[in-house]
C-alpha cells in the first residue's frame, strides 16, 4: 500500500510529497524549503529515503535538496534541461527578488538527470516520468499508474494551471502538456500540484476555466 504525506512548506507554501510503502521506504518529491521539518517527519515515521524526484528546479521546489541528500545520502533526478538552474539563483528565480536580498538558492549540480521518459522501478514503487513542459523548459510528471495519482509540480492546478511568465515559459507548450500527457489519464487518477489542494483528472477536464476552449 502507498501512502502520500504532504507538507506545505516555505513562503509560497510549495507541497513537498513524501510517498512511502509498507516497508516505510519514500521517495520524496519537490523538498522546497523547512529541511528540519522533513527531516524531522522522516524520522518520526520511521522512514528510510531512497531518492529526491524534482518535477523542476524553481527555487520554491529545491530549498531543502541538498540537507535532504547530505541527511540520507540519496540521488536526486532532475530533467537535464534544467540542471543548471539548480545553482544558477537567476535561471531557478531565488535571485530576482531584491527585497530578499539575502535569500539566494543554489544547489551543487546533480548527476542524475533524466534525459527521455522513462518509467522508474525502485523497491516495490512504479511510476513514470513523463515530460510536461511550459511551466518551465523540464517541467516533469510523475505518474503513479497502478496507485491512480500523479505528481505534477506547477504544470496544473485546481482550477488554474502554471504561470509561463518565466524563464522558458509557454503557454501553448503548457496546455498542450496538460492535454496530451494529463487529460488522457483516467479520469479518477488524483493530481497532487505544487501548490494547494489535490484535485482530479476528470473535475479539471470539466471546470478547469484556462484548460476548456482549448
Amino acid at each position: 500500500m502507498i501512502n502520500v504525506r504532504n507538507y506545505a512548506l516555505g513562503p509560497i507554501q510549495t507541497n513537498c510529497y513524501i510517498v512511502s510503502n509498507k516497508e516505510r521506504e519514500c521517495l520524496i518529491f519537490d523538498p522546497g524549503e523547512e529541511a528540519d521539518k522533513l527531516i524531522k517527519a522522516i524520522h518520526s515515521n520511521q522512514l528510510k529515503p531512497l531518492a529526491i524526484f524534482l518535477t523542476h528546479t524553481h527555487f520554491d521546489h529545491i530549498g531543502a535538496v541538498d540537507a535532504l541528500r547530505e541527511a540520507f545520502d540519496v540521488p536526486v533526478w532532475v530533467h537535464y534541461k534544467e540542471v543548471s538552474w539548480l545553482s544558477d539563483p537567476m535561471k531557478n528565480g531565488s535571485g530576482k527578488y531584491a527585497e530578499l536580498p539575502d535569500y539566494k538558492v543554489a544547489v551543487p549540480v546533480e548527476e542524475q538527470w533524466i534525459k527521455e521518459e522513462q518509467l522508474f522501478e525502485i523497491s516495490n514503487f512504479v511510476f513514470r516520468a513523463v515530460f510536461t513542459p511550459g511551466h518551465s523548459p523540464g517541467s516533469i510528471s510523475y505518474i503513479f499508474e497502478q496507485d491512480g495519482f500523479a505528481i505534477v509540480g506547477d504544470t496544473l492546478f485546481e482550477q488554474s494551471i502554471g504561470r509561463t511568465d518565466l524563464l522558458g515559459g509557454s503557454m501553448d507548450v503548457l496546455v498542450a502538456s496538460i492535454h496530451q500527457k494529463l487529460l488522457t489519464l483516467p479520469e479518477e487518477t488524483i493530481i497532487y500540484p505544487g501548490h494547494g489542494a489535490y484535485t482530479t483528472v476528470g473535475i479539471e477536464m470539466e471546470t478547469n476555466p484556462f484548460l476548456n476552449g482549448f
